[in-house]
């Protein structure tokens, strides 16, 4: 009899438990957003896309300038390879090895600048974002904020998406640092 006077008590209690918890679940609210959207379709993200954008393109085409001209150089090279003594085709070898060298140097040295610039553009945009989020988590009464695009999740309700949210605010508070 008391073994089953304490089974009852025990689920009871673990009923009890049970309900409490999923109350607790329940009462829990959580948003999503994007900040790789955010960064892109935001008003400042916009333009630093586009200042981005500028640099690249001024970048490209030096480094296709570059290409054109090894790329004449090695031509040259190899017409002229029946012709030229094998001190002269060494000498023209040598130049070439240089100044594809110093293609390479400055092909890495723009790809490092590049990103060097898009982290910069992220340092000033990404505080800016998260205090917002920030903001609107506390609002709302958010317990948790997540970023899916850092995040891989299998699903989430796009009812709970601030990012639209977020970027609207965004456009409207968002004052450059110059």
């Amino acid at each position: 009899m008391k073994k089953n006077g304490f089974l009852i008590s025990t689920i009871v209690v673990f009923s009890f438990f049970l309900s409490f918890v999923s109350y607790a679940i329940a009462a829990e609210k959580t948003g999503f957003v994007d900040m790789r959207e955010i960064m892109l379709k935001s008003d400042a993200g916009k333009k630093a896309s586009e200042e981005f954008s500028k640099l690249y393109e001024k970048d490209k085409t030096m480094i296709q300038e570059k290409e054109a001209e090894l790329k004449k150089l090695k031509d040259e090279l190899e017409k002229q390879r029946t012709v030229l003594t094998e001190a002269a085709m060494k000498e023209k070898e040598t130049d070439y090895q240089k100044r594809f060298r110093d293609y390479q140097r400055m092909v890495k040295d723009v790809n490092e600048e590049l990103q060097m610039r898009d982290q910069e553009l992220s340092k000033k945009l990404i505080p800016e974002i998260l205090r917002l989020i920030h903001s609107i988590g506390e609002k709302e009464k958010y317990t948790l904020i997540i970023d899916v695009s850092t995040i891989p999740l299998a699903y989430f309700s796009k009812e709970h998406d601030l990012t639209k949210k977020v970027i609207e605010e965004f456009n409207k508070t968002y004052k450059p640092k110059n």
